[in-house]
């Protein structure tokens, strides 16, 4: 635990709760402790604790909470689903299930674990470095953001093409049987717990290998992969929440599809944002595209709303000085023009 919570990553987040310091002592602060972190530890070490880490904070906790919010308040918890109260997962009758499910997760967050270790461990043999940079040189911000949408983008298409032309390809193949038995035996509810809960290697196809390879391809810093792996890890927890309403712009969207991929058996809905399922029609459901749309009326909208409300206080405003001024500028009644009314 001391580890996890001297990752520069843990830290930069906390101090700025825990503490009222400025940016650049924030950002002093984080380069000091990546600078540690890197001097005391091997690459190998700081990424798998890191990756650790992120699965610990970004799915295993959240995946637990949801689960007890279903089972402690489903009244609450069947109008935030897109099912309904049959959408809840069932832990009185199936709390074996639950058991299997959990240790079939982790034991596929394992194996992607040693898988990555194993191609770390061989490129420092073969080439003399980790895969990822591990120095004590911060990425810049513009390297940051375009490294980010490369590699999300690989991870898009990989996704779409591996899900669809394999795991749910015309022709059978074992791969898409496993993916069957183990991901669509059951029209079993949708819960966070059930991310990594498949075959290994149908797993491994869907959720490490569009991960990895487009990082193995661009060979980022570690620092760009960590975040990447977050933003991934949330992302795919909250789409198989089975939640219509999460937070951010299209990630309702998302875990909507995502709900109808399953619901249907795995008709449609085969890319992680559904960007190519748009394009290539097989979207289930209202499309990426319709949400972006709904989202930006929705801001129209509200901006429209304040716009109005601004518009109305100035009325008012200039309402209340016209009176003023001119309650200012009437000439008062001399004493004789009063005895005169």
């Amino acid at each position: 635990m001391d580890f996890i919570l001297s990752l520069p990553i843990v830290s930069y987040f906390l101090a700025p709760a825990i503490t009222s310091w400025s940016t650049s002592l924030n950002l002093l602060f984080f380069y000091m402790t990546w600078s540690t972190l890197v001097l005391s530890h091997g690459a190998l070490k700081i990424q798998l604790i890191g990756l650790f880490a992120i699965r610990l904070v970004l799915w295993l906790a959240p995946s637990l909470l949801f689960l007890a919010f279903d089972t402690l308040l489903p009244s609450v918890a069947a109008s935030l689903k897109a099912g309904g109260a049959s959408s809840l997962p069932s832990t009185r009758n199936n709390g074996t299930q639950l058991l299997r499910t959990f240790a079939l997760a982790v034991f596929n967050l394992a194996l992607s674990a040693a898988l990555d270790a194993a191609a770390t461990t061989f490129s420092c043999y073969a080439f003399g470095s980790p895969v990822f940079k591990t120095s004590t040189t911060l990425p810049l911000p513009w390297q940051l953001v375009k490294h980010l949408a490369l590699l999300l983008a690989g991870r898009e298409l990989l996704t779409y093409y591996i899900h669809r032309g394999v795991l749910h390809a015309s022709s059978p193949n074992r791969a898409a049987k496993w993916h069957a038995q183990y991901a669509h035996a059951r029209k079993t509810p949708l819960f966070s717990l059930r991310l990594f809960a498949d075959h290994p290697v149908p797993c491994l196809l869907h959720r490490f290998v569009p991960l990895y390879l487009p990082a193995v391809a661009l060979r980022p810093h570690l620092l760009v992969y960590f975040l990447y792996v977050a933003l991934c890890t949330g992302e795919e927890t909250l789409a198989m929440s089975g939640y219509s309403t999460v937070p951010g712009i299209i990630m309702g969207g998302i875990a909507r599809r995502t709900a109808a991929h399953y619901a249907s058996g795995g008709v449609g809905n085969y890319g992680a944002w559904g960007i190519l399922d748009w394009a290539h029609g097989t979207t289930r459901g209202q499309d990426v595209m319709e949400d972006m749309k709904d989202e930006a009326e929705k801001h129209a909208v509200k901006e429209r709303g304040e716009n109005a409300a601004s518009n109305g206080l100035s009325a008012v405003k200039e309402g209340m000085n016209g009176l003023k001024k001119g309650g200012r500028g009437r000439p008062r009644k001399t004493k004789t023009e009063k005895e005169d009314s």
